[in-house]
Parts: C-alpha cells; sequence; structure tokens
C-alpha cells in the first residue's frame, strides 16, 4: 500500500515539474521574441550607423542619410515632442494624397476659426483658391488658416460628405493624419489638428518625424513645395520662413532645399531641413532649441554629415 502511494505521488511531482518547466520555456521563448524585437527595431531605425560628435543645444535631434536611410546622429529621438507646424508636413502629405495641385478650392467660414497672434496665410471667406496656392500658405508662409481650409475640404471630399461641420471635418481628417502615422510605423504620434496649435494630446517624437517627412518627401510636388523661397502669382504671394534657403540671410546654407520651420512656447523652436550637396542628400531634425539655435544646430549637423567619407 505504501508502495502504491509512493509511486502515486512520484508520479504526480514528476507531471508539476514539466508542467513548470513547459511554462519557463514558453515565457522563456516569449521574452526572447519580445528581446529580439527589441533589437531589430534599434539596429534598423534608431541606433546609429555613424556616431557624429556634434554639439546641439536643441533637446532633440536627428541627422538622417535619406538615401540610405542610416541616422548618422541622434540626440533624445524617442523622447516624446511636441511638433509645432512641423504638423503640417502630415497635413500636406494627406493633402496630396487625396487631390491634385490645380484642385480649386473655397475658402469657408472656417476663416472665423483664427486665433490671435497665430501664423497666418490671410485667407478671406469666399476666396477661391488651387490646392497648390493653400499649400503654399501652409508649407512657406505656415498659415495655420490655410491648415483648416485644406483639412476640412480634404475630409468632406475623403469622407464623402459636405454636411460635415467645421468640428467634425477637423477630427475627421486628424483620424486620417493618425492612420497614416500608424501606416508608415510612427507608432509614437497621435495628432488632433492639421496645424500643429499645442494640444497636451498632439505629440510625436523626432524619431516618427523621419518617417512622416522621408515619406512626405517622396512625393516630387512635396520637394517642390517646400525648395522654394517665394511662391507668388496674381491671387497671393507667400515668403518661406526657413532661413536656410534665403540667400541674403545670415543662416542660408547652400543645398538647402526644404523642410519646415514650427513654433509654439511649449515645444520650442522646430525645424525640420534638408540639404542635398556633393552628392549626399541629408535630412535634419531639431526640436525645442532657440530661434537662432535652431538653425546653429541644422548647420552644425549638416556640416559633420556632409564632411563624412
Amino acid at each position: 500500500m505504501k508502495k502504491r502511494i509512493f509511486t502515486f505521488f512520484s508520479i504526480i511531482l514528476i507531471a508539476i515539474t514539466c508542467i513548470i518547466f513547459l511554462n519557463m520555456g514558453e515565457k522563456e521563448a516569449g521574452f526572447r521574441e519580445v528581446k529580439e524585437n527589441v533589437y531589430r527595431k534599434i539596429d534598423t531605425i534608431e541606433k546609429p550607423s555613424v556616431m557624429l560628435d556634434v554639439e546641439v543645444t536643441g533637446k532633440n535631434a536627428i541627422l538622417l542619410d535619406k538615401d540610405t536611410g542610416r541616422i548618422l546622429f541622434s540626440k533624445n529621438g524617442e523622447e516624446k515632442i511636441y511638433p509645432a507646424s512641423t504638423t503640417k508636413i502630415m497635413t500636406a502629405l494627406i493633402a496630396l494624397e487625396n487631390g491634385n495641385l490645380n484642385d480649386y478650392i473655397t475658402v469657408g467660414n472656417e476663416v472665423a476659426l483664427k486665433l490671435e497672434g497665430e501664423s497666418t496665410a490671410y485667407l478671406i471667406e469666399g476666396q477661391v483658391l488651387t490646392l497648390e496656392e493653400l499649400l503654399s500658405g501652409l508649407l512657406l508662409q505656415s498659415g495655420n488658416d490655410a491648415a483648416r481650409t485644406i483639412a476640412i475640404h480634404t475630409a468632406k471630399m475623403v469622407g464623402k460628405n459636405e454636411n460635415f461641420s467645421n468640428e467634425e471635418a477637423l477630427s475627421y481628417f486628424a483620424g486620417l493624419m493618425n492612420k497614416k502615422a500608424a501606416e508608415i510605423g510612427a507608432n509614437d504620434t497621435h495628432f488632433v489638428n492639421p496645424s500643429g496649435l499645442h494640444d497636451p494630446n498632439h505629440y510625436t517624437t523626432a524619431l516618427d518625424m523621419t518617417l512622416i517627412t522621408k515619406e512626405a518627401m517622396k512625393k516630387e510636388q512635396f520637394q517642390q513645395l517646400v525648395s522654394r523661397e517665394t511662391y507668388s502669382d496674381e491671387k497671393v504671394t507667400y515668403h518661406n520662413t526657413n532661413r536656410l534657403l534665403k540667400q541674403n540671410d545670415p543662416f542660408y546654407f547652400e543645398g538647402a532645399n526644404g523642410i519646415k520651420t514650427g513654433f509654439t512656447t511649449e515645444a520650442g523652436r522646430c525645424l525640420i531641413s534638408s540639404v542635398s550637396r556633393d552628392g549626399r542628400n541629408l535630412l535634419s531634425f531639431v526640436f525645442h532649441s532657440t530661434g537662432e539655435g535652431v538653425y546653429s544646430d541644422t548647420i552644425a549637423l549638416f556640416n559633420a554629415g556632409l564632411g563624412l567619407n
């Protein structure tokens, strides 16, 4: 009898031991999979291929080789930031994916949403402009009013609902922005408006902005828009706020050809820039800097990147 009891408990003990080891194996496999995924992300996206020795005063910065996708410099690249008007890169991308530059758009009563002191393209209700003119007001002049008009027009068209209120259309457009961000892997980004006006729930990372900018720069129309120092026709004239493009400016940088400035009190001065020189194509991302620091940081990053062998 004692022998049977001993045998019974021995079998139970062996079974429990097997279950424990199986669970440990599953947990180890799960941990290994997560660990490998983390390192895969670091190796392909965040980990700099070349660590440049650059002094950058901005809180967050990245230098990217546009052609190879290599990150040449990174400072707090995955830290949460407020993008300010660099948001308008995504706004333009959504508009270009769903419209044509020669589309005519009527400015509506959304002009009444304009806030005192915000950047403006000086739109007037009832004005009829092409998408190219509005995008120039958006990307060069950095007009928040242009952002809203573009967003509302695009939302009504994509959503197939001309009866959207301004609030509904802007919310729908933010949904389009977030959907696009997710599609390209910008998973630490969330937009709530098309202009970049501060909102605690409107955020991104410098790393995510590299993905968004690279996607926008695939479009030749976008490249042409952001490279202009001035856009002017019989209806509008807009000047680029990016000082790197202005030949008489102390911060002019030869070969610079875009992209977008940004500023709010919470975001600080922001600048996403591109340069093509000596066979290299670089993208610079500087966030939460100062008025002059954002340019000196960008120039320092470009000089370091262009100096690589």
